[in-house]
């Protein structure tokens, strides 16, 4: 103890539980949660998906009843992926006007209007036959034909409905070729969440069986970013996607990247993401399904650590069933 100072006893601020609520410096509500949802066409009922319990692959009818009961439990809004019938190399049904993803946003905007904030991940890999985010020659994907891809789907999806578009697939220069075409468009009022850090990560595996979308050769490697990179290039993938127009970023996966979260945080004004992935989801479910945690402290506890890191929104697959429970 120093002298002629008090002792001091953190533990005073932490006696009972609504003292540790005042003074609580960072706090968690539904409406920081954004659902993922997966819409599949041709479905006659919602399939499970083996991998993320809870989580179904929906009818485009579920899909409208599952995101009205996630509006009424008050999460913040939705992120729209599609698995199509039928998928092929330029990814085509990304921008159909009847593709299933914008036939579920045009539904989606009719019955809840501006109740939420409807995202489309914008990328091509649950539409291309060959997994990757898009165009393929002599197995390498090209940047520059695929920012024309992007731009059409970006155009697509705004006029479907959606609030937000979302670009996911990494390639450079993606955040202008959308928001240049969608000014053109007519569209220069539909803010831009670029994946601006996203990373090549082991914790995908379960996304890819719910949108059918594992790349058929190779990986992503070659354009998401490295996890073993410094920070500062994750902030440089920022530093471009703001000056190309984007009106807020997002790190993925969070929890192994919370250092990154707090970075982005630190370093810019604009809303920050963070998508807590599909194998984040899968780990706790499995733990806590054999009784090795306790599943709802540790899906809030997770949830508040990445809101702590500086995260203003979180993606995550337990956003309707948190929400029911900040609200109670």
């Amino acid at each position: 103890m120093t002298p002629g100072f008090p002792t001091v006893r953190p533990r005073r601020l932490r006696s009972t539980p609504a003292l540790r609520r005042l003074v609580a410096s960072t706090r968690l509500s539904g409406a920081d949660l954004v659902l993922p949802v997966f819409v599949k066409e041709s479905l006659s009922e919602p399939t499970p998906i083996g991998s993320m319990p809870g989580v179904v692959q929906h009818t485009l009818d579920s899909l409208r009843a599952a995101a009205s009961d996630a509006v009424e439990a008050g999460v913040g809004g939705l992120v729209l992926f599609g698995v199509p019938a039928v998928k092929d190399a330029g990814g085509s049904a990304a921008d159909a006007d009847d593709g299933i993803v914008n036939r579920a946003l045009t539904a989606l905007r009719a019955d809840l209007g501006d109740a939420t904030v409807l995202i489309a991940d914008l990328c091509l890999c649950e539409y291309t036959d060959h997994g990757h985010c898009g165009i393929v020659a002599d197995g390498a994907v090209l940047n520059d034909e695929t920012l024309e891809r992007y731009a059409a789907v970006a155009v697509a999806q705004a006029r479907a409905g959606a609030h937000v578009v979302a670009p996911s697939g990494m390639m450079d220069g993606q955040v202008g070729a959308i928001r240049t075409a969608l000014d053109a468009a007519g569209f220069a009022g539909l803010p831009v969440l670029a994946y601006s850090a996203k990373y090549a990560s082991c914790f995908y595996g379960p996304f890819r069986e719910a949108a059918e979308g594992a790349p058929q050769f190779g990986d992503r490697g070659g354009y998401q970013q490295d996890p073993a990179r410094p920070v500062d290039e994750a902030l440089r993938e920022v530093a471009l996607d703001l000056a190309e127009g984007a009106d807020a970023v997002m790190v993925k996966p969070a929890l192994a990247y919370l250092d990154v979260i707090s970075a982005v945080r630190a370093a810019v004004d604009v809303p920050v993401a963070a998508y807590q992935v599909s194998g984040e989801y899968a780990m706790v479910e499995a733990a806590a399904a054999n009784g090795w945690l306790d599943r709802r402290r540790a899906v809030l506890e997770t949830l508040l650590s990445i809101r702590r890191a500086g995260a203003d929104i979180v993606l995550t697959y337990w956003a309707a069933e948190a929400a029911e429970w900040l609200r109670a």
